[in-house]
């Protein structure tokens, strides 16, 4: 019986990781990702809508943090050839650490979410990006003071952690860089975006 159990346990991871959804083909374009997966950018206009964050800086910060990878992780860590871990629990396509994870499904009531699901993932950052406002001040908009916060907590951000670590802050300025790129292309391509998408909710 255990056996069996087990078997039908690896069949089913089997079928949800062929399940899984590719990383997009070019991710320094922000149109070509949404018309590549065009789910993603209805559940993107969905976290816009909820939490008052702009498309581009999450997406921006998703990249840095992901490679928009549904399982990415921290590497492993090794004591000569033994592994010994990960250097934390961040997981998913937010690289969203456990405990965070856990007051995000709590404040939300979205006990089902997973870190796996780009749906879940960008709501999170939606939620994230919002407290950050709330807690810190800064606005929604700014991908640079943004991602210091998601990376450092709010609390790393107020005692100004980052000044500590210039790695970190020409990482910020690239993510800043890139959610204003992103802007820029979905300026570009929005109309056709959201025409397609109304489209396909009434004939498709």
């Amino acid at each position: 019986m255990k056996i069996k159990k087990k078997l039908i346990f690896i069949f089913t991871l089997l079928i949800l990781s062929g399940c899984a959804t590719p990383p997009p083909k070019n991710p320094d374009n922000i149109c070509e990702i949404f018309f590549e997966h065009r789910d993603w950018y209805k559940a993107s206009k969905k976290m816009n809508e909820k939490w008052g964050t702009p498309i581009h800086v999450p997406l921006a910060m998703m990249y840095q943090e992901s490679s928009f990878k549904h399982n990415a992780a921290p590497p492993m860590q090794y004591f000569w050839f033994i592994p010994i871990g990960r250097a934390s629990d961040a997981y998913g396509y937010a690289q969203a650490k456990t405990m965070t994870w856990d007051d995000y499904q709590r404040e939300t009531g979205n006990s089902w979410a997973s870190r796996s699901d780009f749906d879940d993932a960008i709501d999170f950052m939606g939620w994230f990006t919002h407290k950050t406002q709330k807690v810190n001040g800064v606005s929604k908009w700014d991908a640079y003071a943004q991602y210091l916060n998601y990376h450092e907590g709010w609390g790393g951000y107020k005692n100004k952690s980052y000044n500590k670590k210039p790695w970190l802050i020409k990482v910020s300025r690239t993510v800043d860089a890139r959610s204003k790129k992103y802007a820029a292309q979905l300026r570009g391509c929005k109309e056709n975006l959201d025409s397609s998408w109304l489209w396909r909710l009434f004939f498709a």
